[in-house]
């Protein structure tokens, strides 16, 4: 999630004190100084909020990053469940518009997590958090799915109506979502478009 250039190193006595805030992580996941890499950014939906990124090279899978968000020195550790998002979205207080709508739904369904994972905004084939295993096959079902999530206005209840092709699990599907001012997205319809793929979306956050 967020694979670009605009996350920022937390480092010195920063960083230092960071990890004494969060070690050791969910009383299983160590941090040290030397080894743990912490990065922030800002999200365009809040004004006051930063993303956190923590990544440690000695933990199981290799591939866990952890994320929190901060809001004025507290940390919501953003677990796979719902209710950190929404605790924040209340105190922030949560800013949807819509020119950020469509990267509040990426990142609702990023974090807030089914069974099996997230619920991945599948847009573009080189989407680092898609299947690292996929065949040819599946290679090219997912390409010929992908494309870019739409904001298609507003419902009647001032909602804003959003479109998105997701892979979530072994399946991919397309998706129609009502995301409220406040932050609360409902899923309003979902149509299979390819199911028991050979390969998994694997992202885990926890």
């Amino acid at each position: 999630m967020y694979d670009d250039d605009n996350w920022n190193s937390v480092t010195g006595a920063e960083l230092e004190g960071f990890l004494s805030q969060i070690d050791p992580i969910d009383g299983k996941y160590k941090v040290a100084n030397d080894t743990t890499a912490v990065v922030w950014r800002s999200l365009p939906f809040y004004d006051r909020v930063v993303l956190v990124r923590v990544k440690d090279p000695s933990w199981t899978p290799k591939n866990l990053y952890i994320y929190y968000l901060t809001v004025d020195g507290n940390l919501y550790r953003l677990n796979g469940t719902s209710p950190p998002i929404h605790e924040v979205n209340a105190l922030a207080p949560i800013k949807v518009t819509e020119e950020n709508v469509l990267e509040y739904l990426r990142f609702f369904c990023f974090f807030v997590r089914g069974e099996e994972g997230p619920f991945l905004i599948t847009e573009d084939i080189d989407d680092p958090d898609l299947p690292k295993d996929m065949d040819d096959k599946t290679r090219s079902v997912v390409a010929g799915t992908a494309r870019e999530a739409t904001y298609e206005g507003k419902n009647e209840q001032a909602y804003f109506l959003c479109d998105g092709v997701v892979f979530y699990s072994n399946a991919l599907f397309i998706a129609k979502f009502a995301v409220q001012p406040t932050g609360m997205i409902e899923m309003l319809d979902d149509e299979p478009i390819a199911v028991d793929l050979p390969s998994k979306v694997d992202v885990p956050i926890a």
